[in-house]
């Protein structure tokens, strides 16, 4: 069976727009999705990331949180017949704040599993208050229980297998221990890429600023160099079929280039298979 990604909705987030797109619609306020991905046809289920603890959390960021009940992952999980208990791996693009902050509703025999290195960063300070307390405190618990967290250490492994069809690879972007999630599907590879894109229209598309050919806009939210996440950018146009973001619609690459994006209001679960129907061209 092919595997499928049903895309999670955790609520909103509102933020001034420069944190998105580096210097674009400085001092304007802009609300944008945040997303969970969940692999389902494997030989268990796959959870990628789980969104904000609640609405509150996100003042501490100066951001406004719009999280209501249907977002709760509980009530997103049982949308697909599942609860916390059924999930076998969750995986973690990164660990900021709107990344993981519902790990502790799932039992300790869920392993968690993360990048060694954004471990470390989540504890060094250097990015605080992105990693909010309660949120780290919980993955350290984990530490010490077994099989309840796995490190890999994606940057020395190179892209590792998850379980079958599932494959995990450092992104050398945004954070210093992001990865990516690949997924292969029926139509093809389609990578879970986090926050290493945040806004595929200004950044990719109508690169906001930019003038050279096959030149992305970066974040205004990265922990690296501008250079590191530019060529992290590229990367992704040159090898994967599907984009799949937390705060942006997933999008369609053909030819290294975006060819389409997901039409969101569409009702019913979004899969993989990814019907011509909910696809509408850039």
């Amino acid at each position: 069976m092919a595997l499928e990604i049903k895309v999670l909705d955790y609520g909103d987030i509102e933020l001034e727009s420069s944190f998105l797109v580096l210097g674009h619609d400085c001092g304007r306020v802009k609300r944008v999705p945040v997303y969970g991905f969940l692999i389902l046809g494997g030989s268990h289920p796959v959870l990628v990331d789980t969104g904000y603890r609640d609405n509150a959390i996100m003042e501490s960021l100066g951001m406004r949180g719009l999280q209501f009940h249907e977002n709760m992952i509980e009530n997103q999980l049982a949308k697909h017949g599942l609860k916390p208990g059924d999930i076998r791996y969750i995986c973690h693009t990164h660990l900021h704040i709107d990344h993981a902050g519902k790990d502790d509703k799932f039992p300790m025999n869920t392993t968690v599993v993360v990048n060694r290195r954004e471990m470390e960063c989540s504890v060094s300070g250097l990015m605080h208050p992105q990693y909010p307390m309660p949120d780290i405190q919980h993955l350290v618990e984990r530490i010490h229980t077994p099989g309840a967290l796995r490190f890999e250490d994606l940057e020395l492994t190179g892209e590792i297998e998850l379980i079958p069809g599932v494959t995990l690879e450092a992104a050398n972007a945004h954070t210093e221990g992001s990865m990516n999630v690949h997924v292969q599907t029926a139509e093809g590879r389609a990578t879970i890429c986090g926050d290493v894109i945040y806004d595929i229209n200004t950044q990719i598309v109508e690169p906001y600023r930019q003038t050279q050919d096959h030149e992305p806009q970066v974040t205004g939210n990265h922990a690296g160099s501008k250079r590191a996440e530019k060529a992290a950018i590229k990367k992704l146009l040159n090898s994967s079929d599907f984009l799949l973001m937390v705060h942006d619609k997933p999008a369609k690459v053909v030819d290294k280039q975006i060819a389409g994006r997901l039409d969101m209001q569409v009702p019913g679960p979004v899969v993989s298979s990814l019907p011509k129907r909910n696809w509408f061209p850039v």
